[in-house]
């Protein structure tokens, strides 16, 4: 891998009823985020907005 790119891993467990949970792969025992199912995919689905 090139030094000059940088690899973002967000671990997603999509296996618990009714939640998404999210954390920071380099801070493994930090906080997760939760999300209703609804809440990811609109999260995924929407374009990133620039202020």
């Amino acid at each position: 891998m090139e030094p000059h790119i940088r690899v973002h891993v967000v671990p997603v467990a999509d296996n618990l009823p009714g939640l998404v949970a999210v954390r920071d792969s380099k801070d493994p025992t930090g906080p997760a985020l939760a999300f209703t199912p609804t809440a990811w995919r609109t999260f995924l689905t929407q374009p990133p907005t620039r202020a």
